[in-house]
């Protein structure tokens, strides 16, 4: 695991953008901002991954990996900000909700190997 900033790689394709969606006149001309952001939402992905990670090694037992309070919270908050955006709730709860399952199915992984790189030691301490 290691500590990732998407700052500059988010700055870098917000760096490209060369028409707004009104101003867009072709196909070509929607892709590439369409592109452009695919690769900041990337690096945003990637650097909420570097959390998860974090969290799957800080969290003291399996049991509070998956916390069904805590992904009410998330998508509640995500949708008052979806809201305030005008992207559609039909949109944005479905979406956060499989990013929620995916980072959580990935933060079982990474407590499993930190519990199995830390047995041996445990078990030295005995």
């Amino acid at each position: 695991m290691s500590d990732f900033n998407a700052d500059d790689f988010v700055k870098k394709a917000s760096g490209e953008r060369r028409h707004t969606a009104s101003k867009c006149q072709t196909m070509p001309e929607i892709r590439h901002e369409i592109d452009r952001l695919d690769r900041a939402l990337v690096a945003l992905l990637k650097e909420r991954l570097t959390y998860i990670e974090r969290a799957g090694i800080i969290k003291p037992t399996r049991d509070v990996v998956r916390d069904e309070a805590r992904i009410e919270d998330v998508v509640s908050k995500v949708l008052v900000e979806a809201k305030a955006l005008g992207l559609p709730k039909e949109i944005a709860d479905p979406v956060w909700r499989l990013l929620i399952e995916k980072c959580i199915a990935h933060e079982f992984v990474i407590y499993d190997a930190d519990e199995a790189a830390n047995a041996p030691q445990a078990a030295a301490g005995n």
